[in-house]
């Protein structure tokens, strides 16, 4: 394929072009007045056979119908040839199938890869007309076999993935494969833009202006750095505005006159450098100031040195990316073309190949053939029926159901549900959700009624579900038969913590063995039926009510109109909208479109159920400017990702927002980016997009999507597939370096993964952890140690600490239900000045994707309050899921849980001497100054936490799961309870009070009872500062709740859950009233702070959560 000689050197062909010009004349016009498009394309096909005298390729001059199909094209040059008797043992062995077409773009090879699309909407065709040639150029070659490396890199993949991308035995379209062929073009015009050298050494900048408290800790806009060099080093004063090759400048010149004491050449300069953090796979390099590099505001914050090593920048060949093997997919692949295009209106219908489905005014129909059950449920009276409807987004377009019958393991309707919407009214994105419940026979069925009323009276339960989408992936309308195995709800014992993101699946259950599946039949057409991309400008005026909604939307609105659409714009996400306040907003949408707040609720007030509305929808948003010119509001954007919005149009414009991001910002939101994957109808979307693209670009980035994805493809069958082709999009283009790195991340999790469940199997039935086990452990860990495990790894949840080996006599197994493995490892990087180990808690057992959903919320929290420059000590400890309930979790230096304290004194009745935390802080500080420094940074880390728990609702709170380091930085740890769910103990519930604000606690800020303290007022007022700054983004918390909510919070998503977070942030408020309501939740502490004492005290006494060595370090 390379080999081909270029458009221009390739022998003309043998048909001269005037020739042409007088045939195009001759053919007779068979679109519509309206139609725009190209009738007849003269194509030049270069065949995969040759002369035998020229031994150049064979051609064919064909003049193809702009209506043909990609697949009708092949089949009419294989006609032809075949007619020609041209090289007859080719033609008349193979099938057109046999051979792809490809064509020539700007030097690169596309293909034309769906063979449903109409000729004229190609990408080659508007590029052929751009460029004024009469004459196309198609070459067909022979479908390409993968090669034995390609191969093998493949399987290389799916290891690193987790899950083989190549597998279609569970798909009922070719949308997978569709979609790793489309996610090639992002991919390859990403890696063509790239900076090797910026990638290779990634910066971790960010992109927020220095908060005022870090600022008072720099002395006349100058700080110090210390630069080392082999075994020396040299400490100079930059100024915080300095970018590296100025602090390198600055070095050089201070330096001059002892380079060889540093053992730096006197032949060499700045640019032959680069600076890197000592111990840590992190740059300061780039075109910004030194102020802006994280690790440089990191050390600052703590109060530390700022550690650098001078070395030669890292080799940017080491992020070689494999050479692809396929061509590049044409960029139109999958768009349909306009209605005019593809009307049968005014058109001969002999030669009418593709129906717009815009002329389809019947009732959208489904028959439901019946379910196949694999095993019967135990009860014998049951009776069951299947509910269709028909949703886009959140939103309920139509929805039927069937009688109800016996349960049996076969149960045969056989019926028609005709639903009320046409089929012209689909939208893209539209899903058929079929759920079979099942209820308890009545005594007296209704008789030959149709089962609408059947079984009201009783109570039914969901059993089974799947979704269909009615328009495909490249547009066109299911037609036909489906057999689809359907996802079973979870029992109640069961994790149903993602259950709300499950239901939205358009994918079906790969375990057909043992699921239930329903067949059912769709209408059939002679044509493909396809939704057009849109209307042709000079028709879409043409709609006698889209033009009239279209002046009446551009009405003044009157005053006291603007009031009430003032206080609709204002309500949180979550409010709902009575009809009224929908109808004002749509009436008035072009007055919507001047305000991007108003954008989430405009939207979720169009009936996407009627493509009149819908395509007005899209002209809005086509025609207004003023979203892209706004300033961006993530909150805003992500709203507009979550469940509610299917349409592409909508989407795409949240994204395109989200695209001026900084990388920080995309890292604190790529979490909840990925979880909103979820919600895309289709594999391919701009969301995946962007994330792809950012990925490629930041190594960083891309780490974290890398664990993210593989997390979700481990524990999500309802999402592999989507989340699989993605994860495979990222890996081959992140490069060598990153694949290698993967690879030992990978190896090493597996590892202690084995071991981890070999341990428990010894130790399953004993309450504590008996020495030999942790003989047995150490073991284990020498003989994986000797046998291959990787020298040394990026640490999953800190991919700039590199650990290597372990510290054998440093590992324990912990006392806790799971036996989580305390990991220590040494350092692997040289130039590191700490000797600390890295200690790393293995867990197998736990889903951690709540943890690190809570866990990014509280980094959220934090940006927010460093933006009022409140530095509230928060301590968001490394927390990541590597798989199916396996994941680590960082082990924070010097710290210990309350329990631990309280216990080591005076055993169980710690729990009530207020005075011990107090004393073991003063132990721990070696001076009267830094036992302030201690006191000061405990009462701004409790408020932190205490608002933070507050707002988020976070249960279970125990004087195990709190825990305090040396230096008085209180922080919480396992948040498996949020939101209210909190556990009761003994039939009482556990939690009486808002937050954990103890005696012993308040005694550190140097008060009791209803006392105050200067301490104690700095606390109320930190609250309260950091409380009203949550409230300023009120949104964007609730959106993120929300989604949280949504993909991954087990037994919650009930509308009071969701209310939790309103009540906590007291929305709709008045500020004073929000500031009372804090300060009456903190007396309320004061007052019930013995109730937390009562409960620690039953912890430690009872065991509760048998935590007696978890987390002490």
């Amino acid at each position: 394929m390379e080999q081909q000689v270029s458009d221009e050197e390739e022998p003309q062909p043998v048909v001269l072009r005037a020739e042409i010009r007088r045939r195009r004349r001759k053919m007779k016009a068979f679109t519509s007045t309206f139609s725009v498009a190209v009738d007849q394309i003269a194509v030049e096909f270069v065949l995969p056979t040759t002369t035998k005298s020229s031994r150049s390729p064979d051609t064919l001059l064909l003049e193809v119908a702009g209506n043909w199909t990609v697949e009708q094209v092949k089949a009419q040059v294989w006609l032809r040839v075949v007619a020609t008797n041209l090289c007859p043992e080719f033609y008349q062995k193979y099938s057109p199938d046999h051979c792809i077409l490809l064509y020539q773009k700007k030097g690169n090879w596309c293909e034309i890869y769906d063979k449903h699309q109409v000729f004229q909407t190609l990408d080659c065709v508007r590029y052929w007309k751009a460029l004024k040639k009469d004459v196309g150029k198609i070459h067909l070659t022979c479908r390409p076999q993968p090669s034995e490396e390609s191969t093998q890199y493949q399987r290389y993949l799916n290891y690193l993935i987790g899950y083989d991308v190549t597998d279609v035995s569970n798909v009922h379209d070719d949308e997978l494969e569709f979609t790793r062929r489309k996610l090639l073009t992002p991919r390859k015009i990403e890696l063509s833009d790239r900076d090797p050298k910026l990638y290779s050494m990634d910066p971790w900048i960010t992109s927020k202006h220095l908060p005022e408290y870090l600022l008072t800790k720099v002395t006349n806009s100058h700080i110090l750095l210390v630069i080392h060099r082999n075994k020396a080093s040299q400490t100079i004063k930059v100024s915080i505005d300095d970018t590296p090759v100025q602090v390198l400048q600055t070095f050089f010149t201070k330096i001059s006159n002892k380079r060889a004491l540093l053992g730096v050449p006197e032949d060499v300069c700045e640019a032959d450098y680069v600076l890197r953090v000592c111990g840590r796979e992190e740059y300061i390099y780039g075109n910004h100031p030194v102020r802006d590099f994280h690790w440089v505001r990191q050390c600052l914050k703590n109060g530390e040195e700022i550690h650098l090593v001078l070395e030669s920048a890292p080799n940017p060949g080491q992020d070689l990316v494999q050479r692809e093997d396929w061509a590049q997919v044409d960029d139109c692949t999958g768009v349909a073309g306009t209605h005019e295009q593809l009307t049968i209106d005014e058109k001969d219908h002999e030669r009418v190949y593709t129906i717009s489905l815009w002329d389809c005014h019947r009732k959208f129909r489904v028959k439901v053939l019946g379910i196949d059950i694999p095993a019967l449920p135990r009860n014998p009276e049951l009776i069951v029926y299947v509910e269709a409807s028909i949703f886009h987004g959140q939103q309920l377009l139509a929805q039927e159901r069937t009688s109800s019958k016996a349960f049996t393991e076969e149960v045969l309707w056989n019926a028609w549900l005709e639903f009320n919407i046409r089929i012209r009214d689909l939208p893209k994105g539209a899903r058929l959700s079929l759920q079979v419940s099942c209820g308890k026979a009545q005594t007296q069925i209704s008789k030959g009624g149709s089962g609408s009323h059947d079984g009201s009276k009783t109570k039914s339960r969901l059993l089974y579900y799947v979704n269909l989408l009615l328009v495909d992936h490249r547009s066109l309308l299911r037609q036909g038969e489906f057999i689809l195995h359907m996802w079973k709800m979870p029992e109640k014992t069961e994790d149903n913590s993602s259950v709300n993101a499950d239901k939205l699946t358009s994918a079906t259950n790969p375990d057909k063995a043992s699921s239930m599946a329903v067949a059912i039949l769709l209408d059939k057409y002679c044509y493909p039926v396809a939704l057009p991309k849109s209307r042709d400008g000079k028709a879409a005026g043409g709609e006698g009510r889209e033009a009239e909604g279209g002046k009446r939307g551009q009405r003044e609105m009157p005053n006291h109109l603007r009031k009430q659409f003032e206080v609709i714009v204002e309500t949180d996400p979550l409010h709902p909208l009575s009809q009224e306040d929908k109808e004002l907003l749509w009436h008035f949408r072009e007055e919507c479109m001047r305000h991007p707040r108003a954008y989430p609720k405009l939207l979720g007030s169009v009936l996407w159920g009627r493509q009149e509305a819908v395509l007005a929808t899209h002209r809005l948003l086509e025609r207004s400017s003023v979203w892209d010119r706004s300033v961006l509001d993530v909150g805003l954007a992500m709203q507009l990702l979550d469940c509610h919005y299917s349409d592409a149009h909508v989407r795409s414009m949240a994204v395109r927002k989200l695209e001026t991001l900084g990388d920080d910002d995309v890292l604190r939101y790529l979490l909840q980016l990925v979880q909103a994957v979820k919600f895309e109808p289709y594999h391919d979307s701009a969301l995946a997009r962007f994330l792809l693209k950012r990925a490629l670009r930041s190594k960083r980035i891309g780490h974290f999507l890398f664990w993210f994805l593989r997390s979700e493809i481990a524990q999500s069958m309802h999402y592999q597939q989507r989340y699989a082709v993605l994860l495979e999009a990222y890996l081959r283009g992140c490069g060598e370096d990153m694949l290698q790195d993967f690879r030992r991340q990978v190896e090493m999790t597996e590892a202690l993964q084995k071991v981890t469940r070999e341990i428990k199997a010894m130790s399953a039935e004993k309450y504590d952890v008996s020495a030999q086990v942790v003989f047995q452990l150490r073991q284990k860990l020498e003989n994986l140690q000797t046998s291959g495990l990787p020298e040394s790894f990026r640490v999953p949840y800190d991919p700039g600490l590199r650990a290597g080996a372990l510290v054998i006599e440093q590992c324990k197994v912990m006392a806790s239900k799971k036996r989580p493995l305390w990991l220590q490892f040494k350092r692997a990087d040289p130039t590191t000045l700490s000797s600390d180990t890295i200690g790393v808690i293995f867990k197998d057992g736990d889903d951690l994707r709540q943890d690190m959903l809570i866990l990014q919320i509280l980094l959220i929290m934090e940006s927010i309050w460093e933006e009022e420059s409140l530095d509230l000590s928060l301590l968001p400890y490394g927390c990541i899921s590597t798989g199916n309930k396996i994941g680590m979790i960082e082990i924070v230096k010097d710290a210990t849980t309350i329990a631990n304290i309280q216990q080591s004194v005076v055993g169980s009745t710690g729990a009530f001497k207020d005075e011990i935390l107090n004393q073991w802080l003063r132990d721990k500080c070696v001076s009267e100054e830094k036992f302030q420094q201690a006191v000061e940074r405990f009462v701004f880390s409790c408020g932190g936490y205490c608002v933070a728990t507050y707002v988020l609702g976070v249960g279970d709170r125990h004087n195990d799961n709190i825990m305090i380091t040396e230096s008085g930085n209180l922080f919480h740890i396992d948040f498996g309870h949020i939101l209210g769910n909190y556990k009761s103990f003994l039939g009482i519930s556990k939690e009486r009070v808002p937050f954990v604000l103890t005696p012993d606690f308040l005694y550190v800020m140097g008060t009791s009872g209803k006392k105050s303290s200067p301490h104690f007022q700095k606390f109320q007022d930190v609250c309260v500062r950091a409380y009203l700054a949550l409230r300023h983004h009120t949104n964007l918390l609730v959106i993120l709740f929300s989604m949280m909510l949504m993909t991954g919070m087990p037994q919650l998503t009930s509308k009071e859950d969701i209310e939790y977070i309103r009540e906590a942030l007291t929305v709709g408020r008045p500020e004073e009233e929000a500031q009372r309501h804090l300060l009456d939740q903190i007396e309320i502490c004061r007052d019930k702070g013995w109730t937390v004492q009562f409960n620690w005290f039953l912890h430690l006494v009872l065991g509760i959560k048998q935590g007696v060595d978890k987390r002490s370090a």
